[in-house]
């Protein structure tokens, strides 16, 4: 399936497929709010700040696989996102991104590797991936890797330009 077929549900409610955001770079994410990465929200809006007008999105994707680091409803999710790091990327709903119930997003997305050449379940909370604007190239970035490192600001405005 491309990975603009995929269809997801925003964390108020509403369905949509990807293909709302073709054409642009993106970055998907899973998240968590009781995580000790939780901080990257912070730098996960200060990129989305400043490439989101260049045809950049960030899609956040809560998940509560890892220690159950995410157990809240969608509107408390949305309302700390808002209140602790000011998000104003799109999030959605909580979805599964390992097992028998992965997200179909998250099946395509775990055959991509990262750098060192392992790809397969995602290892921890904030694993990103960024996809360039037609969807032919994937770069995996394991969860340690920070939102605003060189390594992931390079790759953005490589595939941006």
């Amino acid at each position: 399936m491309p990975i603009y077929d995929v269809e997801a549900t925003t964390i108020t409610g509403e369905k949509l497929t990807l293909k709302e955001f073709q054409g642009k770079v993106l970055l998907i994410v899973n998240v968590a709010s009781k995580c000790g990465l939780t901080p990257q929200y912070s730098g996960l809006q200060k990129l989305y700040d400043t490439y989101k007008d260049k045809g950049f999105e960030i899609l956040g994707f809560p998940c509560n696989q890892f220690l159950s680091q995410e157990p809240g409803t969608e509107k408390e999710i949305l309302e700390f996102c808002r209140t602790n790091y000011s998000v104003t990327f799109p999030m959605f709903s909580k979805i599964e991104v390992n097992g028998e119930n992965r997200h179909p997003l998250y099946q395509i997305l775990t055959n991509y590797p990262d750098s060192s050449g392992n790809a397969g379940d995602i290892t921890w909370n904030f694993e990103k991936f960024l996809i360039n604007r037609d969807a032919t190239q994937i770069k995996r970035f394991r969860p340690q890797i920070e939102p605003q490192s060189e390594e992931i600001i390079t790759a953005i405005e490589e595939f941006l330009n």
